[in-house]
């Protein structure tokens, strides 16, 4: 059993980084000649009204302060990020450990890290970091949102010590914090500007710190299923959680983050099984993706 899971592990990750390498190679080295590529990112729009020093824009902000209490309801409507929860963990597990020279197998493998969760909702990231061994930071621009976390989180003594902020990654970067590595899973969807957002995130990593981005694919399967199917036909998710239009390709992202000075260096998908009702790892990025990336050390 266990040469057959180095095997597949070993595999899985060989076949995600020859994706990244042939997708995504080029677009890594043009970016370094062409720092204008992603000047087409979608842009704030003149009617949203953003909140000083943060790049949310207010109709998400209240959008997810309307369903605050639900958090930690995983028949709620935040269902779907429990069930991918331990996927993107163990995908975040074994990249810090491998970059931070960790063992994966020891009982608190990322403990002495000091990672920010920016967004972090009801902290259903932040608790199991910290349970990892990390010193977690968990920061939310919805006051709700930090207090459920405060509270779940109050409930172990190994969450407890927890730092639940309700602030944003602009304010944290002029603050002058630094984080071993930053998260922001399922939020560069929400933002008004991803470019500066993701500016704001290399801010608050340290160089050769980590990065970690998830999030949808702009693509006509993903509007299918995490429009269509997950909120009209399934109701997974209140409708209008996501527009489409603000959804990012792999392809932009990698340019994105590399504009603000972090190399991504692996990529893996998301895939659901609806027999199993669970999601795995995969090569396909067609729709929900998770992007690794570490900051250069000359940049600051």
């Amino acid at each position: 059993m266990a040469m057959a899971a180095n095997h597949l592990r070993n595999s899985t990750r060989s076949s995600v980084h020859s994706i990244l390498h042939n997708r995504f190679q080029p677009l890594l080295n043009a970016a370094r000649f062409f720092s204008d590529a992603a000047s087409s990112m979608p842009q704030p729009q003149p009617n949203q009204q953003s909140p000083p020093h943060s790049s949310l824009k207010d109709y998400e902000l209240a959008k997810f302060a309307a369903i605050a209490d639900s958090w930690w309801d995983s028949e709620g409507p935040f269902k779907p990020l429990h069930l991918m929860n331990p996927t993107r963990l163990a995908f975040i597990r074994s990249a810090l450990c491998r970059h931070f020279k960790k063992d994966p197998y020891s009982a608190k493998p990322l403990e002495g890290l000091k990672i920010v969760d920016v967004g972090c909702g009801g902290g259903i990231l932040s608790e199991p970091l910290a349970r990892l061994g990390a010193n977690v930071t968990g920061v939310d621009a919805v006051e709700k949102n930090i207090k459920i976390a405060q509270l779940h989180a109050g409930l172990d003594p190994v969450t407890s010590s927890i730092e639940f902020c309700c602030t944003t990654a602009e304010k944290l970067v002029e603050e002058g914090r630094k984080f071993d590595a930053v998260m922001a899973l399922e939020v560069i969807e929400h933002v008004a500007n991803p470019a500066e957002f993701c500016k704001s995130l290399a801010a608050l990593t340290v160089p050769d710190g980590a990065t970690v981005i998830s999030t949808i694919n702009r693509s006509m399967r993903a509007y299918a299923t995490a429009i269509v199917a997950a909120e009209y036909i399934l109701r997974w998710l209140p409708r209008g959680t996501h527009q489409w239009s603000s959804f990012l390709t792999p392809e932009e992202l990698v340019l994105i983050l590399q504009r603000a000075g972090i190399n991504v260096e692996e990529m893996a998908g998301f895939v659901y099984n609806p027999v199993t009702g669970r999601w795995s790892l995969s090569d396909d990025i067609s729709v929900n993706f998770i992007a690794f990336g570490t900051k250069s050390n000359n940049t600051e």
